[in-house]
């Protein structure tokens, strides 16, 4: 069953090339894994969650479909998931994502609360530059402006429209990640990561000569320790 609907989100995926694609899905879906594991919680459900997370959202589909749960439920009818599994992962789903956090929402089931670790944790390190990078490339805005600052206050109506840089957006959600953690496993792995998007915006300023920047990153850090 597991299969099917990895299937079924691979074909609505397939050439989504913004950061939310297939790609981001698995890799979500095997820390999510790695977190079951640690915290002891049914690998099914964390399954399902996962794979199924991103696929209404309202980044890649309309803003009904992310309402409604369009794909995921028609996905779970399609691939036979008994209607109180399906019940768990919509719950799960509508309380998963730093927007919704912004609007006061968080999960609160175990499972729920692992692959929202586990889809924070694919926006850090490595691979959340990489995504901040194909996002921002493919919505037409630079990755880096020395004379654009970040957002401050963030609200949900500023959050969902394209930040003004990728180093913006960084700052206005990136490096808030690690605090949002619901499980100890998904706190040791942001922390990790956390450092790694640190490491690299002293690197990026070094190399741009924005001594501006650098103190900038030095203060916000201070507030955020």
């Amino acid at each position: 069953m597991i299969e099917n609907v990895k299937d079924e989100v691979r074909k609505l995926l397939n050439n989504e090339n913004s950061g939310h694609g297939m790609d981001h899905i698995n890799r979500v879906l095997n820390l999510s894994l790695k977190f079951s594991k640690i915290e002891k919680a049914d690998d099914e459900l964390v399954s399902l969650i996962a794979l199924l997370h991103d696929i209404d959202d309202y980044k890649l589909f309309d803003i009904e479909n992310a309402d409604n749960l369009t794909n995921a439920k028609k996905i779970m009818n399609n691939c036979n998931v008994s209607k109180k599994r399906q019940t768990q992962v919509c719950q799960a789903i509508e309380n998963i994502g730093y927007s919704k956090r912004l609007k006061g929402y968080s999960p609160t089931t175990l499972e729920a609360k692992i692959v929202s670790d586990a889809d924070m944790c694919d926006a850090l390190g490595a691979n959340g530059i990489l995504r901040i990078c194909m996002y921002h490339l493919k919505n037409g805005s630079p990755f880096f402006d020395k004379n654009t600052f970040p957002i401050e206050n963030m609200s949900i109506e500023k959050y969902k429209r394209c930040a003004d840089s990728g180093v913006c957006h960084i700052f206005e959600k990136l490096l808030k990640l690690k605090d949002l953690m619901l499980t100890e496993s998904g706190a040791e792995e942001a922390k990790e990561r956390h450092q790694i998007v640190v490491d690299f915006l002293y690197h990026l300023f070094d190399e741009e000569n924005v001594p501006e920047w650098t103190n900038y990153l030095d203060n916000y850090l201070k507030k955020i320790q």
